[in-house]
């Protein structure tokens, strides 16, 4: 039966993106891995929106980190639940997503591929502005070249810190949303919170509990190392 184990040196490094992205967080230098984690945000949404079987016309990111899905979604309490929960929920399904696959299953240029493939699709099926169109082909072409030529090793620690930092962005939305009353007013909570009886801010807490048990978890999984199985010792025999 195949043992794993926590790969330490993965966790170091995690801990460090976090601790390294909170100091330079106002820093120009993160602002393309910002506009990511939004157009991760908005991706949630259209994807919601998709499986509820609505239509999304238009999905926009721009340079002030705001963005928007405008969508058509069909009416029913879970369909509006669905599609304005995707978008928290679903950046910490997508950070999982990356760190599994990369690690536990060493897929590590084509999970960079795949995000080449997928900020081509946004731009090419949903993008609108020339804003949009030219960071989603522009990050493209970025990871599609990484994917192809960059070291192993160096693709790794890309796609972690892609992960990490577009899990650390979301929770600081939701910190944003639970804490200042400004930004909830406006926000993906609010919206749920018209539809429904349950304020915003439960609904903000709601997403923080269910985005941290998805990143506990797939982290716990992903930064976890396979061990082979130690080998059997054989039988000693002694000649007749």
């Amino acid at each position: 039966m195949d043992r794993s184990e926590l790969h330490v040196g993965r966790l170091i490094a995690l801990v460090g993106i976090v601790i390294a992205s909170v100091l330079l967080w106002d820093s120009a230098v993160l602002t393309p891995f910002k506009l990511l984690a939004v157009m991760g945000h908005e991706t949630g949404h259209a994807l919601a929106a998709k499986l509820v079987g609505g239509e999304v016309n238009q999905v926009t990111v721009r340079l002030n980190q705001s963005g928007e899905c405008l969508s058509s979604i069909p009416q029913g309490f879970f369909a509006k639940v669905l599609v304005y929960s995707g978008g928290y929920v679903g950046s910490a399904i997508i950070a999982v997503a990356l760190l599994v696959l990369t690690y536990r299953f060493n897929a590590r240029r084509f999970m960079l591929g795949a995000a080449a493939v997928w900020l081509l699709v946004m731009a090419l099926f949903y993008g609108r502005d020339l804003f949009t169109l030219g960071f989603c082909i522009g990050m493209a072409v970025l990871f599609a070249a990484g994917a192809r030529w960059l070291p192993l090793e160096f693709v790794g620690g890309l796609n972690l810190f892609i992960a990490t930092f577009t899990a650390l962005y979301a929770a600081m939305d939701l910190k944003d949303d639970l804490w200042t009353r400004e930004v909830r007013a406006m926000s993906d909570a609010q919206l749920l919170a018209n539809v429904t009886i349950v304020p915003a801010i439960v609904w903000a807490l709601l997403w923080t509990l269910l985005s941290v048990a998805i990143l506990a978890l797939g982290g716990w999984f992903a930064l976890r190392e396979r061990k082979a199985p130690a080998p059997t010792p054989k039988a000693l025999t002694t000649p007749a």
